[in-house]
């Protein structure tokens, strides 16, 4: 039996950790013996199937007091010692500074190595120094996973030539649900709200086109740090009763299946899952084309979606007026993403994802 060991910083609910939690699971059920190391437990984690072993690699705080550098590599041992003590075949890591840990904590062991930068890698590694640093240990990892064509750019030819673009697995709960019925006249955005989400741009542009469109309403899923300064917006532009601010929720398919539209207003993202989701309800998708060149991986503008500027709150506008006043176009569209997201079955992905691990 083989054995992986994924390794990541928590399954705190975020696109990420519920790739991995998808990966270990799909693991699991095809025969491998699956580890899930994290360095901690935090709240509203992604639950995973009790027979899959989690390992958490943060020292205990006592051992935690002797410096930066001392504590580096009480780390850096703890997670050395995992890998000795589980002994896996492979190390699947997840995210930034995990990825180096990764690699660096494997040196001179038996097991392959396989990281994966998420977004754009000049985010995940932020500053000249981190940059190099990662250049040069990426060096060392036998297989390299990105989302984007995009993202190669960062690195040396080395590295380019052992990496693999791999979709994400969709989530399961949006298969096979996508709405027949009439479309409601509602705009929905879902995912955290903070800075880099722009939901700012998604009213500015909303309020562009409110009286236009007296019938058509806005809902926002997700909650974040600027949660109150996004109702204060809203309030100032007197759109209380036509921009609703839904929090969390569990059942994000159920409860927007029969949206008109669905916005990704993002300055930067790696392979969005809200918006593979939305494209597999058959929901008209409108993102902006971040750097890192996800959004653009999945959508062909105006065939299966809309791609606009980032930070273009005028150009986001104008696709809304665009798919609201041409119903025929906007059939098209959600048609379009429908059948285009079919490429992303977690059965297909996940065992993409699985050749490729085999393969090392």
């Amino acid at each position: 039996m083989k054995k992986i060991a994924l390794f990541i910083s928590s399954l705190q609910k975020g696109g990420s950790e519920r790739v991995m939690v998808n990966l270990a699971e799909y693991f699991y059920r095809n025969n491998y013996e699956v580890i899930l190391v994290t360095q901690y437990k935090k709240e509203d984690e992604y639950e995973i199937s009790p027979q899959i072993e989690r390992v958490y690699s943060e020292p205990d705080e006592n051992k935690l007091n002797g410096g930066r550098i001392k504590n580096f590599i009480t780390r850096f041992f703890t997670l050395r010692d995992i890998w000795k003590k589980y002994k896996p075949d492979i190390v699947l890591a997840f995210l930034g500074k995990n990825n180096l840990m990764a690699i660096a904590t494997s040196f001179f062991l038996p097991n392959k190595v396989v990281v994966s930068v998420r977004g754009e890698p000049t985010m995940e590694y932020e500053g000249k120094l981190m940059q190099v640093i990662a250049k040069f240990m990426f060096n060392f990892a036998d297989g390299i996973v990105l989302q984007t064509e995009r993202a190669k750019d960062f690195f040396w030819k080395r590295v380019k030539n052992k990496s693999v673009i791999l979709l994400n697995p969709l989530n399961p709960a949006f298969l096979d649900v996508k709405y027949l019925g009439e479309k409601r006249d509602r705009i929905v955005a879902v995912g955290r709200i903070d800075e880099n989400k722009n939901q700012e741009m998604l009213i500015h542009a909303f309020d562009k086109i409110a009286t236009e469109y007296p019938q058509v309403s806005l809902s926002i899923y997700g909650d974040g740090c600027r949660k109150d300064n996004i109702a204060a917006m809203i309030k100032e532009k007197k759109l209380e009763d036509r921009i609703i601010l839904e929090g969390n929720v569990t059942d994000v398919a159920e409860k927007i299946k029969d949206a008109r539209i669905f916005t990704l207003t993002s300055n930067t993202e790696g392979m969005p899952n809200s918006l593979m989701e939305a494209m597999a309800l058959g929901l008209v998708v409108i993102s902006t084309d971040c750097p890192c060149g996800g959004p653009a991986t999945l959508i062909q503008n105006g065939e299966n979606g809309i791609l606009i500027p980032v930070g273009d709150a005028y150009a986001l506008a104008d696709a809304l007026r665009q798919v609201l006043a041409d119903k025929v176009f906007a059939d098209r569209l959600g048609e379009n993403a429908y059948e285009s997201s079919k490429k992303f079955d977690p059965e297909i992905v996940n065992k993409e994802w699985e050749d490729f691990l085999i393969k090392l």
